[in-house]
């Protein structure tokens, strides 16, 4: 009963609450792990207040109708594979003219919006080394490392907030839900439940799929890869590849969004999360 009194008080209106998009850079499963693109899952979440979110939205809609195709019922979805391979809609992009252009309204437009990163980054080849067959499932483990930031910041603002994910199938989904729901029914990482029933509007985790033209999961697919490879220099991860031009200058425009440290305004830990550590 303390735990929905303390809820309830909080501010609950429209422009009080937040909302959480996740989606993920890598894969989840244990294999092939020496090979650098399959060693590390990156769980990508960049959390927004709905005001300011709707100004993010409308600002990315208004750019991608200047470049691609505009119509309601058929939205070009903004995904990073596409528009790196130049495929589908993306075709426009074989001009490194039009190209550029596009990258830098877009990173402006990210630039101007109001919203906090935290990237979690698991290195399943420590993890599978470590733990072998009883090795945890990497997308649930960084969804708890996730939840703590996201509701400790929630915490400390006095509000509450939701989260959605890109829908990744029916199995993945459920088990995916599962993993959410037991975070906000038990704690996490000797974070207790209380901690996050007070943050989260929620006990079920949203899902969305592609389709849908969510600009918090299209922001989150951009963003997965580079702060990816980001977070693994910054931690001189082995197979850690410099980062590419365009990279970078999102890295310039991305790195003051990370999640910090209330007072010392460091982001190790808070706005990226290496596990495990060596």
């Amino acid at each position: 009963m303390t735990v929905l009194k303390s809820a309830i008080a909080r501010p609950s209106g429209f422009e009080d609450r937040y909302r959480l998009y996740l989606d993920e850079s890598g894969d989840h499963v244990y294999r092939k792990m020496a090979d650098p693109p399959h060693r590390f899952l990156c769980l990508l979440g960049c959390w927004f207040r709905n005001p300011e979110y709707l100004t993010f939205h409308q600002a990315l809609e208004t750019q991608q109708s200047k470049y691609l195709p505009n119509h309601p019922d058929r939205p070009v979805i903004l995904h990073r594979e596409d528009m790196t391979n130049r495929r589908g809609p993306f075709k426009i992009f074989q001009d490194d003219k039009v190209r550029g252009a596009f990258d830098q309204e877009l990173l402006a437009v990210m630039k101007n919006a109001d919203f906090r990163i935290v990237a979690v980054v698991i290195d399943k080849y420590e993890l599978w080394r470590s733990y072998g067959d009883t090795a945890p499932h990497p997308y649930h483990l960084a969804l708890g490392f996730m939840l703590q930031r996201y509701a400790g910041y929630l915490n400390h603002i006095n509000r509450m907030g939701d989260v959605m994910a890109e829908s990744r199938g029916k199995i993945e989904d459920r088990l995916l839900a599962d993993a959410f729901t037991d975070v906000y029914d038990r704690g996490a990482w000797m974070v207790l439940a209380h901690s996050f029933q007070s943050a989260l509007s929620s006990r079920q985790l949203k899902f969305s799929v592609k389709k849908d033209n969510i600009s918090g999961l299209q922001l989150a697919d951009l963003l997965g890869h580079p702060v990816k490879h980001w977070a693994l220099l910054q931690h001189e991860k082995s197979g850690a590849a410099g980062l590419a031009s365009f990279a970078r200058q999102v890295m310039a425009v991305i790195e003051p969004k990370l999640n910090r440290h209330v007072s010392k305004g460091h982001t190790k830990g808070y706005g990226y999360v290496i596990y495990p550590k060596k």
